[in-house]
């Protein structure tokens, strides 16, 4: 059997992005502030007092993922958690003062580091790209928790 061509696979492609946006972040956004820890932090920016379930959610983390990031935002000083005063057993989520200015100072790093990552391509072609990324990522959510099993054609 032949080797396959493996630019026509996505899962290879989407690892060597993957890659290349680790290194990205943590040359030029954070080494101690993960993209993951970023995406809860904005989400919270975006929507203060969510829950961790909602905070997963709006993020794309599954549920001990953001646990544990919920978690290393709280230890760092970061992160702060309050009890629902109508539900005790759900903690509400917000940033602290440092957790704004850190999340400040990041976005003007990503912002950096995005336009050093999508320089290859042209305005309309980033447009394009990014919506492109954003229905697979879409589509690829509903394979978590599918309502009928996916089945090879």
């Amino acid at each position: 059997m032949a080797a396959v061509d493996l630019t026509t696979h996505p899962g290879h492609l989407a690892r060597r992005l993957q890659q290349a946006h680790y290194l990205l972040w943590n040359t030029m956004v954070s080494e101690e502030i993960t993209s993951p820890q970023f995406a809860v932090m904005n989400a919270l920016v975006a929507e203060p007092g969510l829950d961790q379930r909602t905070v997963g959610e709006r993020v794309g983390l599954d549920r001990s993922t953001v646990a544990e990031v919920i978690s290393r935002l709280g230890r760092r000083g970061l992160l702060h958690k309050v009890r629902d005063p109508q539900d005790g057993r759900r903690s509400l989520l917000s940033l602290t003062g440092e957790g704004l200015r850190t999340h400040r100072k990041l976005t003007v790093r990503t912002a950096r580091m995005n336009q050093v990552f999508l320089a290859p391509l042209s305005p309309g072609e980033r447009t394009v790209f990014l919506d492109l990324l954003r229905r697979v990522a879409d589509a690829a959510e509903g394979l978590r928790n599918p309502a009928e099993p996916v089945s090879a054609q």
